[in-house]
């Protein structure tokens, strides 16, 4: 049966006949839409991966450059800065299902509510809910909102 409110479900990149690691990570460098906080903890941890792999390359070009660290800080820079947007465009996804502003990644210890508080039920203003959980809408008649009165 289609959904009224919801023609094109490919709009919303909720769907929910596929296995959650193919929905997971769908558009990482994205800034809109909701994630869930598997997927902002297992960003953390292929952050951190990347960030050690070179940060311990680095470390061994300037041992073997003596004296010599340009090219190690340029691979530095050219590695950490999409690391650094992957993290910032995770973190406004993880806020937008929390119902607060990207911005709010920017606080400090926000990250440590952002990867332990749950999720908004349903729909709020950046999308439906990654989980599942509320997207469909109620529907109740006016004489089914209150108790009738004999």
């Amino acid at each position: 049966m289609a959904n009224i409110f919801f023609p094109d479900q490919n709009l919303l990149f909720w769907r929910p006949h596929q296995p959650k690691l193919i929905r997971m990570f769908r558009s990482p460098f994205s800034f809109n839409g909701r994630i869930r906080r598997t997927e902002y903890g297992l960003s953390l941890v292929i952050y951190a991966v990347v960030a050690i792999i070179l940060q311990l390359t680095a470390v061994s070009m300037m041992a073997d450059a003596a004296g010599s660290p340009g090219i190690a800080i340029l691979l530095l820079l050219v590695g950490w800065i999409p690391c650094i947007y992957f993290m910032l465009a995770q973190g406004a996804k993880r806020c937008h299902d929390l119902g607060r502003s990207g911005w709010f990644q920017m606080i400090p210890f926000y990250g440590l509510w952002m990867l332990f508080a749950d999720s908004n039920h349903g729909m709020n203003e950046y999308g439906p809910n990654p989980k599942g959980i509320g997207n469909e809408p109620e529907f109740a008649f006016e004489d089914e909102r209150q108790p009738h009165q004999y």
